[in-house]
């Protein structure tokens, strides 16, 4: 028997999706959902599963660091239907290419960061020193921003 399509209110998708209420209606306004929001009687905002997906995706999306902007055209996109593959592809490729940068930033900081903790634990195994300065004792491949 197929599956009957649950209606949810705004704080039942926003508990879902860790989005607030705020927030929710701030998307809609502009335009990140891919379907229209459907309003019941007194103009209640009601929601259902492909929604909350949706959001599910743009909450990931957002979490990558895609602006909003991107976002929109990508919904957009998704909304014109069949035809608009090879857009959507490449907008997704050029925010993956985003992320492994980040991955890799974040990576060279993380290699820092845990040398320096090495250094500290060092430290504290050997007794005080004249100076634990930080710049004086990076690693030679440590980049500075």
């Amino acid at each position: 028997m197929p599956e009957v399509a649950q209606d949810l209110s705004i704080g039942q998708v926003a508990e879902r999706t860790g989005l607030s209420v705020h927030t929710l209606r701030f998307y809609e306004r502009e335009g990140i959902l891919a379907n229209p929001v459907r309003r019941g009687p007194g103009g209640r905002r009601f929601y259902n599963e492909d929604d909350v997906e949706w959001l599910r995706l743009c909450v990931i999306l957002r979490a990558s660091g895609m602006p909003l902007p991107a976002i929109r055209q990508y919904t957009d996109l998704v909304r014109q239907g069949s035809g608009t593959e090879k857009e959507r592809l490449a907008l997704l490729r050029r925010h993956q290419e985003h992320v492994i940068a980040q991955i890799d930033k974040l990576t060279r900081c993380l290699d820092l960061i845990t040398f320096k903790v090495g250094v500290y634990e060092d430290h504290l195994e050997q007794g005080p020193a004249d100076q634990m300065c930080g710049a004086s004792s990076l690693p030679e491949n440590a980049e500075h921003d």
